[in-house]
C-alpha cells in the first residue's frame, strides 16, 4: 500500500484535533473543568492519550482553544444564516446577530464559559491560537460590514464589551438578565430589537436612555426600538463554578 500523502496526513491531523476540541467542551459542559481529564477527552475523542499533548501544552490551553473554537462556528453559522442580509442594513443586522450568538453562549453554556473565564484570569492569561485568531477575523469582518472606519479600535471595543456582558451573565450571586445586557448592547450601536434573534418574552427590560453611544461607525437609519426581552439565565451553583480559578467578576 502507497504511502498517504501530505495532504491526507493533514486532513487527518485537523479531525483528529477538531474531536479533540469537541470533545473538551462537552465534557466540561456536563462535568466542569476539574473532573474534566485528558485521559476522559483522548477516549471521549477516539484519539490515543498522547495525540493530546502532541498538539496542546496542557489542558488549560487545550479549553482555550476549544472553547474560541466553539465561539467562532457559532459566531460563523450565525452570520450565514439564511435569509443573508443584503443591502444598507446589513451590517447592522450582522452586528445583532454577533451580539446575540456570544451572549446566547453564555445563557446556554454557563458552566463552560464560567471556566473559559476564569482561565482567562489565570496566570497564562489570554491564549492566541489559530481558533481564538478566527473568532477575532470574525468579529472584526462584523464591525467592518457595520461601517467601522477604525475596525481595529472597534473590534478591540466590541470584544471588550461582549466579555463584560458575559462575565455580568454569569457573575454568581448577581447575574444580570441576558435581555437587558442586549438591550444595552443593542442601544449603544443602534440596532433595533427585532434584529438578530430576539429572545421570545413578554418580560421587556426597561429601555435605556439617552442617545445611542458609537466608536466611528455610521448613524443607524432608525432609532432603536423598545426592547421585548427575557430574563436572564438561573446561575449556576457553587459546586458548578470550576476549581481552575476564582469565579469572575470576559471572545
Amino acid at each position: 500500500m502507497s504511502p498517504r500523502s501530505a495532504s491526507v496526513n493533514e486532513e487527518l491531523r485537523r479531525r483528529s484535533q477538531q474531536r479533540l476540541l469537541q470533545a473538551t467542551v462537552d465534557l466540561v459542559d456536563e462535568y466542569g473543568y476539574e473532573a474534566t481529564t485528558l485521559a476522559s477527552i483522548a477516549d471521549r475523542a477516539g484519539a490515543a492519550r498522547g495525540l493530546v499533548s502532541y498538539y496542546f501544552p496542557g489542558k488549560r490551553q487545550l479549553l482555550q482553544s476549544a472553547v474560541h473554537r466553539l465561539m467562532h462556528t457559532e459566531l460563523a453559522a450565525a452570520l450565514a444564516r439564511e435569509p443573508v442580509p443584503t443591502g444598507d442594513d446589513a451590517g447592522r443586522e450582522l452586528l445583532a446577530r454577533a451580539i446575540d450568538a456570544i451572549l446566547g453562549l453564555a445563557r446556554d453554556r454557563p458552566r463552560l464559559m464560567r471556566t473559559h473565564m476564569a482561565g482567562i484570569l489565570q496566570a497564562e492569561g489570554f491564549i492566541q491560537c489559530a481558533e481564538q485568531q478566527r473568532l477575532a477575523e470574525l468579529l472584526r469582518e462584523t464591525v467592518v460590514a457595520y461601517g467601522s472606519d477604525d475596525p481595529d479600535t472597534d473590534y478591540r471595543l466590541l470584544r471588550a464589551l461582549l466579555m463584560g456582558a458575559v462575565v455580568a451573565v454569569l457573575l454568581p450571586g448577581a447575574p444580570m438578565p441576558t435581555a437587558r445586557l442586549r438591550a444595552e448592547l443593542f442601544h449603544r450601536y443602534g440596532l433595533d430589537w427585532e434584529q438578530g434573534d430576539p429572545p421570545a418574552s413578554d418580560d421587556a427590560p426597561d429601555a435605556p436612555t439617552g442617545a445611542p453611544q458609537r466608536t466611528s461607525a455610521p448613524q443607524a437609519s432608525a432609532p432603536p426600538t423598545t426592547p421585548a426581552g427575557r430574563s436572564g439565565p438561573t446561575p449556576a451553583s457553587d459546586d458548578d463554578a470550576d476549581a481552575a480559578g476564582p469565579a469572575v467578576s470576559h471572545t
